[in-house]
């Protein structure tokens, strides 16, 4: 049997670009991210506070502070480790385009990466980058203030194998004696991390508290707990009184009882949270239709965990940690707002 060949042609000046034109007319969502987000807005913030903490004796100039940010953006959009992230920014032609690198410039090794995300998260910067983006979300009237929703999701994050003994000590706040003296052991454990149950599936790690815009499914603030903490504790944190008053709220029975009705009323927002039934005092025909109606708008937060988890490759994260899984977290809420943008703006211009 003659053995077929794939068709073979010499390498021409010109082929990067066509193969780089065919990616584009194939849907490449980094083109629509390049338009329609504007990353050198982020510089001046990000040169005034890394600045002095990167600038050192000598040596090689750090990497620009805006491709290292975006490269960030990358990783939380495709869901991608450091080490996957210098690979892969090195093997595709749609990352480099993105970070506007050429085959023949230095990419950033993952130890660099790693090192840019500590220096964001030991500065808590990641939290004030997002209120910068949601200003101009503001600025461009995309955040409309007719109703608020809150909703969480897990962020799972790798499983410990502690024994009991161990996790007891953890919970209890200490760390296990066996572990004294290891130090690499000590710094593969997550002892901030939680375990929590949900419709008898276990899930360890934390949680993404998110406050929506109703209309524009916009995320305007957000929280990070462990998995253990209720929805309903990040009630009062996410409410903001001065912005949010006058305004319909949304959320799903888990948001109900007397402590909640207590803030809800003192943010001064209008309650539309889903009713909930209890044993020996059901839900009436009357409520349920009112749940049904309030529902409708409600589920529109599903649709931000949605697009987290399909189109962001899901919520789980390789960091270790508290405050780097809630920087992480934070970057992942910005991300989703950055595409959600790009949406809005396709949208209305038909």
């Amino acid at each position: 049997m003659k053995k077929r060949f794939k068709r073979h042609k010499s390498l021409g000046q010109f082929d990067e670009d066509f193969r780089l034109e065919k990616l584009t007319k194939l849907g490449d969502p980094l083109v629509r991210l390049n338009k329609g987000v504007d990353f050198e807005m982020f510089r001046e913030f990000l040169e005034e506070h890394l600045i002095k903490v990167t600038k050192g004796k000598g040596g090689r100039p750090p990497y620009d502070y805006v491709l290292m940010f975006k490269i960030l953006i990358l990783q939380r959009y495709y869901n991608l480790s450091d080490d996957q992230s210098e690979f892969q920014i090195c093997d595709r032609l749609s990352f480099m385009r993105f970070l506007k690198l050429t085959l023949a410039d230095d990419v950033p090794d993952s130890k660099t990466i790693w090192n840019f995300r500590e220096q964001l998260t030991d500065l808590g910067l990641v939290e004030s980058l997002f209120e910068l983006f949601l200003k101009e979300l503001e600025a461009l009237n995309l955040v409309v203030n007719e109703g608020k929703i809150i909703d969480a999701s897990f962020v799972e994050v790798p499983k410990q194998r502690n024994s009991r003994e161990d996790n007891k000590t953890i919970k209890e706040g200490s760390i296990p004696a066996s572990w004294e003296g290891k130090p690499n052991k000590k710094s593969q454990k997550d002892t901030e991390a939680r375990w929590t149950k949900k419709r008898n599936q276990s899930y360890f790690g934390y949680k993404n508290h998110v406050k929506g815009c109703q209309k524009s499914k916009l995320i305007t603030k957000y929280l990070v707990t462990d998995a253990s903490v209720h929805d309903s504790q990040a009630t009062e944190d996410l409410l903001d009184k001065e912005k949010d008053e006058g305004e319909d709220f949304y959320a799903d029975s888990a948001y109900t009882g007397e402590s909640q009705e207590k803030i809800i009323s003192e943010k001064g927002v209008i309650n539309k949270v889903c009713e909930k039934g209890y044993k020996n005092k059901p839900l009436s025909d009357a409520q349920k239709g009112n749940n049904k109606e309030k529902s409708k708008i409600r589920v529109r937060i599903e649709h931000i965990f949605g697009f987290m988890e399909t189109n962001m490759n899901g919520m789980q994260v390789k960091v270790i940690g508290a405050k780097r899984v809630a920087s992480v977290i934070g970057l992942m809420n910005l991300t989703y707002n950055m595409f959600r943008k790009i949406q809005l703006l396709e949208i209305s211009a038909g």
